[in-house]
């Protein structure tokens, strides 16, 4: 009979603890950094709204962090990095509509909600594009999450800090749309990889696709003005530049964060907790930030959390299914 060697290290429990723990963290205060971000009024009446220059800034943290660890994990070679740029261009593309969706008004619960909707565009192109089918449940998953948030974007009460304009909320249906195009791109990638033989390492994926996302924002940023006009901004307004620089280290130590957890769990694990950060990003905006809802508005929350929950619960429910019948 085989000896089972006791494992070395930390237990499970404890790398579980560090990996959720500071997820949450980071990015519960990178949400709440991004919020204060776009709704800073300076003396004079300005507001920033330089969406691009934040990538810039965003990425760039991340690259560093990202070469660090891939130097003290070994740098892959051989990566196939066509696909990596295509995937990189359409995330901070996505990203930047969010925050111009914050920056033309729409609230951040609002945001985040619809954020979490994602799964419709990946739907539609599945559907339109590879026959793919999905069960009534899943569109139902769907319909609660978008309708929920259509709810709480009318449930304000009357007086309230913050109204949804119109455009705020374009910016977050094409957010929802590259995100689609974004899922799309990455499974190529994994695809492209695979056929290169090469499996990139975690920070392999951190430095290059955040690579590609700073080299897509800084063009867009110099060529639209936002790097110079930003940049004087946040030097006119010292208060806004510190919570951006935090913003941007959250963004970085949180995907380390991230691939910490992937690392050493399943990646449903790593689906749930991210799940339930953004509820409770939703819910401590609310409470901390001076968003007033009415009964209406709460509903739409029920509604739209019923739906992400219901989305986590059937992932683990069915990868339950797989593993009994790969024991």
């Amino acid at each position: 009979m085989a000896v089972t060697e006791p494992k070395a290290g930390l237990p499970d429990t404890a790398k579980l603890l560090i990996g959720a723990g500071g997820i949450y963290t980071a990015f519960l205060y990178y949400g709440s950094l991004q919020e204060d971000v776009f709704r800073y009024v300076a003396a004079d009446g300005g507001k920033f709204t330089e969406a691009w220059l934040l990538q810039v800034l965003e990425a760039l943290a991340n690259v560093v962090i990202g070469f660090l660890g891939m130097q003290l994990n070994g740098p892959t070679k051989g990566i196939p990095l066509k696909m990596f740029g295509i995937s990189g261009a359409a995330q901070v593309s996505a990203k930047a509509c969010t925050s111009l969706a914050l920056a033309n008004g729409l609230s951040f619960p609002v945001a985040t909600l619809a954020k979490s909707g994602k799964m419709a565009p990946v739907m539609a192109g599945s559907l339109l594009l590879g026959g793919a089918s999905y069960s009534v449940r899943e569109y139902l998953q769907v319909a609660a999450i978008i309708g929920g948030t259509a709810v709480v974007s009318m449930g304000k009460k009357k007086g309230g800090s913050q109204t949804n304009s119109a455009l705020g909320v374009f910016y977050i249906v094409l957010s929802l749309a590259l995100d689609g195009v974004t899922a799309g791109f990455q499974k190529k990638l994994k695809v492209e990889t695979a056929k290169a033989g090469v499996k990139p390492k975690p920070y392999d994926f951190m430095f290059y696709t955040n690579l590609f996302m700073l080299l897509t924002a800084l063009p867009i940023a110099l060529g639209t003005g936002q790097l110079f006009g930003g940049s004087a901004y946040l030097i006119a307004n010292p208060e806004i530049m510190t919570k951006v620089m935090k913003f941007a280290a959250c963004s970085a130590f949180g995907q380390s964060f991230i691939f910490y957890t992937i690392s050493h769990f399943d990646p449903l694990v790593l689906s749930t907790v991210t799940t339930t950060r953004k509820i409770f990003s939703v819910l401590l905006s609310i409470f901390l930030k001076g968003h007033s809802l009415s009964s209406t508005g709460w509903l739409g929350i029920c509604m739209a959390c019923s739906g992400i929950l219901s989305e986590m619960q059937s992932k683990l429910f069915h990868t339950s299914i797989l593993l009994s019948f790969q024991r």
